[in-house]
């Protein structure tokens, strides 16, 4: 009788347990970059081309990720001190990045470009020899980028930094700058929400995105490399594109 009620508490314990824990892994973004990662106004939850692509790789590949917004100019130094485990939300490889963290394979290409007021005349040779104010967001590839040109070449234009793409549109409506640089796809999705702007031109050479991930942390690189080649032969791809990237 005894040993009935020990077997009978023992897989009743065992029942409780599940078969295996699932590993939580903390997916650190810029929470106002669209298409690729932004808090939704209506739901108050992160969404984006990055967000339903990681959360995709997770099921997929047995793991749990919590979407954790972070100011970009520190994300970098969040990710190295433990605060978040990887960076899925357009984040350019470059190799001072690269220094710092360790990145998937790239997952999307997406050219830099000149954003400009819809009524403006201005050019991308215009934007680079005449004293105008050009935003850019802080601690972008495309900050770096040209900040350094401007030293190199000795650019005119006053440059303004702002905490997002879509701050930096806010005031190039507002006439508070004359240009804006960012990837194109920002670019392409504050025309498209009917922002009195318009694309002037390309500028630099194309940035590929990665998920960035702190050094020598390989089992996690490889469950993202493997989650984003099984996301890449699924239909659900290109419904993702569609969804986003279409515009």
């Amino acid at each position: 009788m005894k040993k009935l009620f020990v077997c009978a508490l023992l897989f009743g314990l065992l029942a409780s347990v599940p078969a295996f824990a699932q590993k939580t892994y903390v997916n650190g973004i810029d929470s106002n970059y669209p298409p690729f990662a932004y808090v939704d106004e209506k739901t108050g939850q992160p969404a984006g081309f990055d967000i339903d692509a990681m959360n995709w790789i997770a099921k997929t590949m047995g793991f749990k990720v919590v979407h954790k917004p972070v100011a970009w100019d520190g994300i970098v130094l969040a990710l190295a001190n433990k605060q978040i485990d990887m960076i899925a939300s357009g984040m350019s490889i470059t190799e001072k990045r690269r220094k710092m963290v360790d990145f998937s394979d790239p997952y999307w290409e997406v050219s830099r470009v000149f954003l400009v007021p819809a009524d403006s005349k201005l050019t991308p040779a215009d934007i680079l020899s005449k004293p105008i104010k050009l935003g850019v967001q802080r601690g972008t590839s495309e900050a770096e980028a040209i900040k350094q040109e401007q030293k190199e070449k000795g650019y005119p234009f006053e440059l303004r930094f702002y905490e997002s793409c879509p701050l930096a549109v806010e005031d190039l409506v507002n006439g508070r700058i004359d240009a804006a640089l960012m990837d194109s796809l920002p670019a392409g999705d504050a025309i498209a929400r009917g922002k009195a702007v318009k694309k002037a031109g390309v500028h630099g050479e194309p940035d590929q995105f990665g998920v960035a991930i702190r050094k020598g942390d390989k089992e996690l690189r490889a469950l993202i490399d493997e989650g984003f080649r099984k996301l890449q032969a699924d239909p659900y791809w290109k419904e993702l594109q569609a969804k986003y990237l279409s515009k």
